[in-house]
């Protein structure tokens, strides 16, 4: 059981640092937050040790012509967290959730373009305890992956921003080599890994993997995303708000939500419903709030709403060895 139960305004601070630029060399967050280096260090230590804070190198799919699916299965009670735990051991899925009583499974599923998904293909119609399956293509992101929920933007001034914040990528996707997938793997356990880690990883060069984590961050194809137990900063409602919105609409409604606080991704979805967002809130009180005032658009034609009960994993792989591929079976010195 974690010991630290509140977060103070260095915490904060380093939190929204790291999602400004997470391989910031801690000498440069401590310049920018008036501290000490020594202390940044121990302050993200500490974090990491007691707050679940995790830092973590993703591929973006805008950037890789990547795919995502989000998944939801229906399970019987007796099998549902078993099979959350399978999916969350796989290397191709994140955000893998128990929602609606414990009988559903959420979860997002990686694909490479035009390479077919075993999960979805073969490994859960083999999996005779899931009693319903439905897949949605998710079509655009406009709050979520890159760009991070506004609950852990509110540490740092506009100034201290500046100095942080990195160019917006442009540029044309890229395509992925073999190495280039070594170094995301290395980067997925470890966003913060040196040089040298990478480069062992890989067997480039330091210099040759520095310049390849540039070029891969400066064309929109890595990303890399903060984890922290979002209990620590005062939510204990979420939920899975599934909407339906006339195609017409759909982007500005998409666009609106975006500016929300309580809302931490946003996605154009297809699938019977068409627009995918969560929520995060203080208590259920303020869930009921939001739900019956902000959110209550006339553009949304239906919503439901799915209580999160548990997330089995986050964006990251997991610490432990991985399990099974089937659903049916079950680091360096950091950047100073």
């Amino acid at each position: 059981m974690r010991e630290m139960t509140v977060l103070d305004e260095l915490d904060r601070g380093l939190l929204h640092a790291l999602h400004l630029d997470a391989r910031a060399p801690f000498t440069k967050i401590a310049a920018v937050l008036g501290t000490s280096t020594q202390t940044v260090t121990r302050r993200y230590q500490r974090l990491t040790r007691e707050a679940g804070l995790r830092v973590t190198g993703l591929p973006d799919p805008a950037g890789t012509r990547g795919q995502q699916w989000i998944v939801r299965l229906t399970a019987a009670p007796s099998t549902a967290h078993d099979i959350a735990h399978a999916l969350a051991r796989r290397d191709d899925t994140a955000w893998v959730r128990l929602t609606s009583g414990g009988t559903e499974i959420v979860a997002i599923v990686r694909a490479e373009p035009g390479a077919g998904n075993s999960l979805l293909l073969r490994d859960i119609p083999r999996t005779a305890s899931v009693t319903s399956v439905s897949a949605h293509y998710l079509l655009h992101t406009y709050l979520g992956g890159p760009t991070a929920w506004r609950g852990h933007l509110d540490a740092l001034s506009p100034a201290q921003q500046r100095e942080l914040s990195r160019p917006a990528p442009t540029g044309e996707p890229v395509e992925l080599g073999e190495t280039d997938r070594v170094l995301l793997a290395a980067l997925a356990q470890d966003g913060r890994a040196g040089y040298t880690a990478l480069a062992a990883a890989t067997g480039w060069s330091a210099s040759t993997v520095a310049r390849r984590v540039d070029e891969l961050r400066g064309r929109g194809a890595l990303f890399f995303d903060v984890e922290i137990d979002d209990a620590l900063l005062g939510i204990t409602a979420s939920a899975l708000l599934w909407m339906s919105v006339p195609p017409v609409h759909l982007d500005a409604v998409a666009t609106e939500l975006a500016r929300h606080a309580e809302l931490a991704v946003v996605a154009a979805t297809t699938g019977r419903t068409n627009l995918l967002s969560i929520a995060l809130c203080a208590d259920t009180g303020a869930l009921h709030r939001y739900l019956t005032t902000r959110l209550a658009l006339p553009a949304i034609t239906h919503l439901e709403t799915a209580p999160i009960l548990r997330t089995l994993k986050a964006v990251a792989p997991l610490v432990t060895p991985a399990g099974a591929a089937s659903v049916r079976a079950g680091r360096g010195r950091p950047v100073r």
